[in-house]
């Protein structure tokens, strides 16, 4: 049987930095929660080049994030998200306007890096969870950050986070044999221009659907197997 340990210390330290960020979020003013906010904007753009700069076939990373946006267009993943922070929110009866906004942003810094992919993949094969434990750490420190300038939707990002990666855990047995060095670039990279995406979105630069372009990963990785043998 899968052990999950290292995606339920993960989870675990979202909702403790997040919790902590939501103590600091009711008392900052709100000029330095949109300070933070901007600096958590340059440092997704910042990590968002550095994992893009990892693809070793700029073709296959074209083609895939052109492919994933088209998907993901069609599939609605976006409007799907946000209409389900939407509810969670209204269910839940939080407050915040910035709830899936929250949500959406942490899910995906959270969720993009080629940590999550190795650690899944570390733990799924039966190793010991050093990388997400490793990458549980940073998760911390960014969710308070996060909290602090979005709120509440936040700490409920542990939802998707767990299932995403928690389901990639799941998958890495039957993965092995694809699962290259040159494959979990290519998905970084992919992964990159998202968080780039995210970034651009995060400073109000433009406001693009970020999550429609989720499905590229896919992409990545099944044109990297192919083309990378």
């Amino acid at each position: 049987m899968v052990n999950l340990l290292g995606t339920l210390i993960n989870v675990a330290a979202v909702m403790v930095g997040s919790l902590v960020g939501l103590f600091f979020h009711a008392r900052l003013p709100r000029r330095l929660t949109t300070a933070a906010f901007q600096g958590i904007g340059l440092f997704t753009l910042f990590i968002g080049f550095t994992m893009a700069a990892k693809t070793g076939n700029l073709l296959v990373l074209v083609f895939s994030i052109v492919l994933g946006a088209i998907a993901g267009e069609l599939l609605g993943i976006d409007s799907w998200l946000n209409r389900f922070g939407e509810r969670l929110k209204a269910r839940l009866k939080l407050g915040g306007e910035r709830f899936a906004e929250g949500l959406v942003a942490a899910f995906l810094l959270f969720c993009m890096g080629s940590m999550t992919v190795l650690g899944a993949i570390e733990e799924g094969l039966g190793g010991r969870p050093n990388l997400l434990a490793a990458k549980s750490v940073l998760d911390g420190f960014a969710s308070l950050a996060l909290a602090a300038s979005l709120g509440v939707g936040v700490l409920f990002s542990v939802i998707p986070l767990f299932i995403y990666q928690g389901g990639l855990t799941l998958l890495a047995g039957s993965l092995q044999a694809v699962m290259s060095d040159k494959v979990v670039n290519e998905v970084s990279a992919a992964g990159g221009l998202i968080l780039i995406g995210l970034g651009i979105t995060i400073l109000e630069i433009k406001q693009l659907k970020v999550l429609n372009l989720l499905p590229a990963l896919v992409f990545a990785g099944v044109l990297a197997a192919v083309f990378g043998r």
